[in-house]
């Protein structure tokens, strides 16, 4: 049985945390967040709960978040279910006609409906789109071997700025338009990277299954400069499925987004601890010097 003193000490701590957070809170009001939502949290319901109750609160104190999300484990679920075979060239999944088809079922329907019925369900107002509605994501194919596979070549925000303005959180399944009616689907990195440069956001938080990004003795590095990271890439210690998050990272830079961070969607109230805490969350990536506290040092 918990004691009055033991209680007047959590209430004093919550307290604390809240008042420590006040020049965060102010920091982001009116700023835009783009979240990259995937991996472990998309498929258990605890997990998607403590999400989207994250992105609620954030809308709650004045950010405009986005969600862009994948689905990868899901597509390949339901191919396996259709008997659709795949095939694979330079380890890359060729996405044909039928598979097109099944990428944008579940990404635009079974994963964002899911999404955004996690939000509504913490009190918030979502909505869900993919990348081919108003025009959002209009691609070119990324390699024409891999078929049906695009790359944001032009970006019109307009209508997550309109969901902005009516109080709402867009949610954003990464399926493009092409521009002779072609579906094109888009990694979700990719997307979130391009629907972040495009709205100039304050952040992108890239969520992964880890804890950012590493140096040699495989400790977190905190901070990088891009041109840190970039040295990290090309003498190898940041390799294998990393590149791409970071390739995503140093295009949304040189896009005009201020920040972009890799951390860990694993971990309890991720974002939150990234934007509203001294602390942050992960890898922090931008060319500018911090506005409210520095970090540590890597």
């Amino acid at each position: 049985m918990r004691t009055q003193t033991a209680q007047m000490r959590d209430h004093a701590a919550t307290a604390r945390t809240l008042s420590e957070a006040l020049p965060y809170l102010q920091r982001y009001t009116g700023a835009v967040v783009v979240i990259k939502f995937g991996g472990h949290a998309m498929g258990a319901a605890a997990e998607m709960e403590s999400f989207a109750r994250d992105i609620v609160l954030m809308r709650q104190v004045g950010v405009n978040p986005v969600v862009v999300h994948g689905g990868g484990p899901m597509i390949n679920d339901l191919l396996d279910r259709l008997g659709i075979a795949s095939r694979f060239v330079r380890g890359k999944r060729v996405t044909d006609a039928a598979t097109v088809e099944v990428v944008e079922m579940v990404l635009s329907g079974l994963i964002n409906k899911r999404i955004v019925q996690a939000i509504n369900s913490q009190g918030g107002r979502a909505v869900g789109l993919s990348g081919k509605d108003a025009n959002l994501m209009v691609c070119d194919p990324d390699d024409p071997e891999l078929g049906f596979v695009g790359r944001p070549a032009e970006m019109n925000p307009g209508v997550l700025r309109q969901i902005f303005a009516g109080g709402m959180i867009p949610v954003v399944a990464p399926v493009g338009a092409g521009r002779n009616g072609e579906t094109f689907n888009v990694n979700g990195d990719t997307a979130a990277g391009a629907i972040a440069g495009a709205l100039q956001a304050d952040r992108l938080l890239l969520l992964t299954d880890v804890a950012g990004v590493k140096n040699a003795a495989g400790e977190v590095l905190t901070q990088l400069h891009p041109d840190a990271l970039r040295a990290l890439i090309a003498d190898g210690t940041v390799a294998g499925g990393m590149i791409p998050k970071v390739e995503t990272a140093l295009d949304a830079l040189a896009a005009g987004v201020r920040a972009v961070v890799i951390l860990d969607g694993r971990s309890p109230n991720a974002c939150l601890l990234e934007l509203f805490t001294n602390q942050g969350a992960g890898t922090l990536i931008r060319s500018t010097e911090p506005r409210v506290k520095p970090r540590p040092a890597p």
